[in-house]
């Protein structure tokens, strides 16, 4: 297809990590070969570098490309892209096309330069286009395919595959025949394909406080919670300056790597598709693979101790000890439950009842009145929890739970990358009228937000908004104005279908 004389263009490079034949450089030289032989002057440059072309989300060229082109803010009259593949690997072929389309109905027609078809409309082309697309997103699985592989073979041989080491350990490399080179701090990565990686004990203090962790649920019996409070008010920071909690000690008295076990393949995200856990006939375990920190007796003690209180307590028991703690304390909350060397995690009565406030329910402990402050919170909480946990139930291929650091508040991640953040908002009645108040929460607020209301009492949902996001506190009456800057859920099934249509308007904006 050929262009009129000396019209503008914009060119979209994109190079990740795969072949000297698709850099930046190459690929600008192409299109640049191809503009002067079409008629088009390239007067704008989009780069994503350093991009895996999977998903939208992560590329900010293309993202930008995109909004200027929908927004009619672009000054050229074609987008020139090297070949299909730049444009990108999408699982789902139709994405690619759709954003193309995209371009295509706002007057910018997209002009592949190496390709040997003209991107004219033609059936040949089309066909040609349809078959590229596919042959890229199958690359893209093929490739995963390969690497997974490779991490496995290297797993087996006692060599970490990434993440961070975690409290008391520290990253070593190391030459492919074990000989150590250097000590890695955070952030550093190996620059040598045929260097590996390990693990070794970090500094005798963290060292000792994870063998600390170990002596107090053993010989002083204390609860996981009860530990990580005795460390905060010892002043001992966890990672990144942050206090410890339940997960924290959890994860170092039930990961095998600190009796020297490299663990692998516990978990799956392939190709940015939500993460899922692995059967354990799927771990790859290689023991003595790294300097032990606690002993495998020791470990194995405490796991039995971990699983005996509450693997072997009936759904009856594990209620009856609410009971016991209602009778004694009057109320209960989660800071009880925490607190409490008599009573498993409040993480338990969540897996077994489904929320806290269902186990509540179930000892007779639920209605209004008897919750205060504190509990009120704590119950919202737990009814985003039950949401959160709902959504996931709706949606088990499409949709899973994520959380910020592995630690924070969950947040929902659908298999296109697209993150949304869940926010509950409680009905207050300032006035004659029952408003809502919508607390922002401040590493969320670039996230395409589920605004979930409660009904007035707050004891159940009244509506679901889903909004391009929500950066700022604010109070809301029954049918705010500011609601219309997003779509309404009618009901939760069209969960995923208006997150594509609000998340394709976000990035268009």
């Amino acid at each position: 297809m050929t262009a009129n004389l000396t019209a503008p263009a914009a060119q979209y490079l994109r190079m990740s990590t795969e072949h000297q034949q698709y850099s930046l450089d190459n690929q600008s030289m192409a299109i640049q070969h191809y503009a002067s032989t079409h008629g088009f002057t390239v007067m704008q440059t989009y780069t994503d570098a350093a991009r895996s072309g999977v998903v939208l989300r992560r590329r900010s060229g293309l993202r930008q490309l995109l909004k200027d082109v929908v927004g009619g803010n672009a000054d050229y009259r074609a987008v020139l892209v090297y070949d299909v593949s730049r444009w990108g690997r999408f699982q789902d072929s139709d994405e690619a096309a759709h954003y193309e389309f995209l371009c295509k109905s706002a007057g910018v027609p997209v002009h592949y330069c190496a390709e040997t078809f003209a991107n004219d409309g033609t059936l040949p082309s089309l066909i040609m286009k349809a078959l590229k697309r596919t042959m890229a997103g199958e690359y893209s699985r093929e490739l995963g395919v390969k690497v997974l592989d490779g991490q496995m073979r290297l797993a087996r041989l006692g060599f970490k595959q990434g993440g961070v080491p975690g409290y008391g350990l520290r990253r070593m490399l190391v030459s492919p025949d074990r000989y150590p080179k250097q000590r890695l701090d955070f952030g550093q990565r190996k620059s040598i394909a045929t260097d590996r990686v390990i693990l070794i004990p970090g500094p005798p203090h963290e060292v000792q406080i994870v063998r600390d962790i170990y002596r107090m649920l053993i010989s002083e019996k204390l609860t996981v919670h009860a530990i990580a409070r005795v460390l905060n008010q010892r002043g001992i920071e966890y990672a990144s300056d942050s206090p410890w909690d339940y997960q924290a000690v959890h994860g170092v008295l039930t990961h095998p790597k600190y009796t020297g076990c490299h663990i692998f393949n516990r978990t799956s995200c392939k190709l940015y598709t939500p993460t899922v856990r692995l059967p354990k006939s799927d771990w790859i375990l290689t023991p003595g693979a790294f300097e032990p920190i606690v002993d495998q007796a020791t470990y194995s003690e405490a796991q039995q101790i971990l699983q005996g209180r509450t693997i072997n307590q009936s759904n009856g028991e594990l209620l009856n000890g609410l009971r016991e703690l209602l009778a004694s304390e009057g109320r209960l909350s989660l800071r009880l439950i925490q607190n409490s060397l008599a009573l498993p995690s409040p993480s338990t009565y969540r897996h077994r009842f489904g929320s806290l406030r269902r186990a509540y329910e179930l000892v007779g402990y639920g209605r209004p009145s008897q919750f205060g402050p504190i509990d009120v919170r704590r119950r919202t909480q737990a009814l985003r929890e039950e949401l959160v946990a709902q959504i996931v139930g709706m949606f088990p291929n499409d949709v899973a739970i994520v959380h910020k650091g592995g630690r924070w508040r969950s947040r929902l991640r659908l298999t296109n990358g697209s993150i949304v953040s869940v926010l509950v908002a409680r009905s207050v009645r300032p006035c004659k009228t029952v408003r809502w108040r919508v607390n922002a929460v401040q590493h969320e607020r670039g996230h395409v937000t589920l605004l979930a209301r409660l009904a007035e009492g707050n004891e159940s949902f009244l509506d679901f908004h889903m909004l391009p996001n929500i950066d700022r506190c604010i109070d809301i009456s029954l049918n705010d104005v500011w609601l219309n800057r997003g779509l309404p859920l009618s009901d939760l099934s069209g969960f995923c279908k208006v997150v594509a249509r609000v998340d394709t308007v976000r990035c268009a904006n």
